[in-house]
């Protein structure tokens, strides 16, 4: 099977759909495709221009080819603003990128165009047949043309995979042929969480006190312009105190912002870990050296019914004990008390008290972060999901 994954994101970038989406192409060549990548020849930043292979940057093998195809990109002129000529300049990028997909495509022969674009596959359904376009979905569409856009899109392709089950449930309400819509949860790659360091080793590789009780978040302080929880895990620590807190992620002023509110609550700015951005493959030794994972998000729509983090995903795969917010999603992955601990969404009480109960109590956190890890690796792997979504593929795309 000829595959062409479309994606209209920098690579590399310091966000995570960029992992999920090269952890995927590996996985579905592993799997059996012959996969070709189309991300956008785009303006990167200077760290990420400096990295030589973006392969090895992510930890995947060279197993699928990255093609870039050229738009129009001014959003270096624009960065963090949210006003019309932002809009404009974004809305020129993603037209431009749009039609050099659909120009090459109208070139090449492949049996499934997948993508996580609703725009990039509605305008090629225009050329191609029904059965070789495959859309996953990551959240509902808003705003009247973005609903509009996906509403026809679901409709045109054909196959729909959705990251939660309340996903799919909204997309075949939208006129997605049930019988071809699938939930596919993000996942881990397993080889990434073979032959981790202890703990006491991971923490002098980084460099944080081996006597130290730390609770830790990886990823963006933000996704979407919407905050992730982080600063209320600031205000429970500095309720419980004596933890440390670490964050591997960024972007470098939101981390400043919480430190300092940290600090002005009290605590050692010693105990105050910042990581910053670090290379994938350096995240699992960060979440080997946590006592703790933390992922206290907020209840929004987004976080409650369309999320399938990756960070969740992680912290389980590193044998961790997790708390997280007590959310529909993060309920189709975990259970309260048998492979997490959930907790009011971004409830600063009920997560105090669950770092406290993890303290006091190393058995159950070992646990709770054994049976999460062997959930994770007997069912949420990109290998298991890159087989399953193949499967579902193949007796259609090849009619």
């Amino acid at each position: 099977m000829n595959l062409i994954y479309i994606a209209n994101i920098r690579v590399p970038t310091e966000k995570a759909h960029g992992l999920q989406i090269m952890q995927n192409c590996e996985a579905l060549a592993d799997a059996g495709a012959s996969v070709e990548l189309w991300a956008a020849r785009r303006v990167n930043t200077s760290e990420l221009r400096a990295i030589p292979d973006v392969f090895a940057h992510y930890g995947v093998k060279h197993n699928f080819t990255l093609r870039r195809l050229i738009c129009l990109d001014l959003l270096w002129l624009v960065p963090d603003r949210t006003d019309a000529l932002a809009k404009l300049i974004f809305a020129l990028q993603w037209i431009t990128f749009t039609l050099a997909a659909f120009i090459r495509a109208a070139f090449t022969r492949a049996d499934v165009f997948y993508s996580r674009d609703p725009l990039i596959l509605l305008v090629l359904s225009l050329i191609k047949p029904r059965k070789s376009l495959t859309y996953e979905a990551h959240s509902a569409s808003s705003g009247h043309m973005g609903k509009a856009i996906q509403r026809a899109t679901v409709r045109r392709v054909g196959t729909v995979f959705a990251t939660t089950r309340a996903l799919a449930d909204d997309l075949i309400a939208l006129g997605a042929d049930a019988s071809r819509t699938f939930v596919a949860h993000d996942g881990v790659r397993a080889a990434r969480f073979a032959n981790l360091p202890g703990k006491a080793e991971a923490r002098r590789e980084i460099g944080w006190d081996e006597g130290a009780f730390i609770v830790g978040y990886v990823g963006r302080l933000q996704t979407m312009a919407m905050d992730k929880g982080v600063g209320a895990l600031v205000e429970a620590l500095a309720q419980v105190g004596g933890c440390s807190l670490a964050l591997v992620g960024g972007p470098d002023d939101h981390a400043a912002a919480l430190k300092a509110r940290w600090i002005e609550l009290g605590q050692p700015e010693s105990t105050f870990l910042y990581a910053g951005q670090v290379p994938p493959d350096d995240v699992p030794r960060c979440l080997t050296a946590f006592d703790v994972c933390a992922m206290p998000f907020p209840e929004t729509k987004h976080f409650a019914y369309y999320m399938s983090p990756l960070k969740l995903f992680e912290y389980m795969a590193a044998g961790r004990p997790v708390i997280a917010s007590d959310l529909p999603s993060v309920r189709e992955v975990v259970a309260h008390d048998e492979s997490a601990l959930l907790i009011g969404p971004a409830n600063v009480d009920d997560l105090a008290a669950a770092v406290r109960r993890l303290r006091d109590d190393p058995a159950l956190r070992e646990r709770l972060g054994s049976a999460a890890q062997k959930i994770v690796m007997d069912h949420y792997t990109w290998a298991s999901r890159a087989k399953m979504i193949l499967e579902k593929i193949r007796p259609w795309s090849l009619v």
